[in-house]
């Protein structure tokens, strides 16, 4: 089963785009399985490495990822419990100004991410084929449980192909 593209907004056609898989569950445990590889890959000499002047360094990319995933699996958990309020955005970039990862070890944030996105695929599993079609609204858009799992798949892909190719990850 994968989202319909009304089920979400035309902005997250690229991470939907990135989950190729039509078993959600499947495409869960790959993901969960990709991010045990790329985080086996991160040196810690390369924690605090921006491949580009104002660019997010490594730690400042584990950080948008953990905060990304909790906003959507936040997202996730409201819809499918049936909320009718709209849930708000939110900025990346004032989420990442306002994290303090000097302090954070990157040790401790490959850990907190596999805790989390382990976490997160637990949810999802618990989730009835009814919950999946759930559709709320966030950022002012309509978005479906299910497509918000695609969408939180699709982003850590998309970060990781970045980590890849502009950090040499």
């Amino acid at each position: 089963m994968r989202p319909q593209p009304e089920e979400y907004a035309p902005f997250y056609e690229t991470y939907v785009n990135l989950v190729p898989e039509n078993d959600f569950m499947d495409a869960f445990q790959r993901a969960m399985d990709e991010v045990h590889g790329v985080l086996d890959t991160i040196p810690a000499d390369k924690a605090d490495y921006a491949y580009a002047e104002g660019k997010w360094t490594v730690k400042q990319l584990l950080q948008h990822i953990i905060d990304t995933e909790r906003v959507f699996s936040y997202r996730a958990a409201c819809i499918a419990r049936g909320e009718k309020q709209s849930l708000p955005g939110f900025n990346e970039n004032e989420y990442a100004a306002a994290a303090d990862v000097e302090t954070r070890s990157l040790k401790d944030m490959k850990e907190e991410l596999l805790a989390l996105k382990h976490s997160v695929y637990l949810m999802f599993k618990g989730f009835t084929p009814e919950m999946l079609k759930q559709i709320g609204t966030a950022s002012g858009k309509p978005v479906s449980t299910l497509a918000l799992g695609y969408i939180s798949i699709g982003h850590i892909r998309h970060h990781f192909t970045i980590l890849h190719d502009r950090y040499g990850i």
